[in-house]
């Protein structure tokens, strides 16, 4: 997926040391499942304050839940935003957006359901490509954990903020990439948890998007766990680790 980009971070020459987090060259890994075709796949993008990409076995190890009910799932390496080229992540999960569609037929994936998934700032990419993409590569349901949403710095995790937008963005620019401020008719649906003693990325983030869906009539769900904090993923000592996994089954079985 390297090759043709659009743009560049300016780093691409360098070496990438996943051990850090510095992906400095986009790339995707497949998940498959059995062969049944006309599959449904997610995307999913990982955290790291859009500082540096940090890919743990929690972003691997969703596979079995996805590959268990015929989903294939697609951790993307994206490029960071290194030195303000805020597009740069953006144009990579577009990027892994289409070549899924143009691969459908190849890995028996449907086409039109095609979901995206992020967690922490991972989730703003997310939700940004729900809300911002054209129709051709815009996600079919989008799944966001703990999700950066807002730009506004009275909920926003400053560190994603400052390394996507600078320390001193203007207010056109914050508005741009505040996603509940983006939603419209055509925004996916989405699944929304979060901790409500999450003091990295406040709650607050996914309850102005969830209303600002509800408000026009995009299907969307948001569950606030009351413990757990910030990163818990798909692992099991987190409290609510089997509430979690069977409110996310259920709603991607609702549709």
């Amino acid at each position: 997926m390297a090759e043709g980009l659009p743009n560049s971070n300016g780093t691409e020459k360098e070496t990438a040391n996943d051990q850090k987090g510095n992906i400095y060259t986009n790339d995707s890994r497949v998940s498959s499942c059995k062969r049944n075709s006309n599959r449904r796949a997610v995307v999913a993008c990982p955290g790291g304050d859009m500082e540096l990409l940090l890919i743990t076995m929690k972003d691997t190890i969703f596979a079995p839940f996805f590959n268990k009910q015929g989903i294939a799932l697609i951790v993307l390496k994206y490029r960071m935003p290194k030195g303000g080229f805020k597009e740069v992540p953006f144009s990579d999960a577009t990027e892994a957006i289409r070549l899924v569609k143009e691969h459908a037929s190849e890995w028996n994936i449907n086409p039109n359901d095609i979901g995206i998934m992020g967690s922490s700032a991972g989730g703003h990419l997310a939700s940004t490509i729900a809300t911002h993409s054209p129709k051709e590569t815009r996600p079919n349901f989008q799944i966001l954990l703990y999700p950066v949403i807002t730009m506004d710095t009275l909920f926003t995790h400053r560190g994603s903020r400052n390394n996507l937008l600078g320390k001193n963005p203007s207010q056109e620019l914050v508005d741009l990439y505040s996603n509940e401020k983006q939603v419209t008719k055509e925004t996916p649906r989405a699944f929304i948890v979060y901790s409500d003693d999450d003091k990295v990325v406040p709650p607050e983030n996914g309850i102005k998007y969830y209303l600002a869906m509800n408000k026009i009539g995009v299907p969307a769900v948001i569950h606030i766990f009351p413990t757990g904090g910030h990163g818990w993923g798909v692992y099991a000592n987190f409290k609510y680790h089997q509430q979690f996994l069977m409110e996310l089954e259920a709603w991607l079985k609702s549709f």
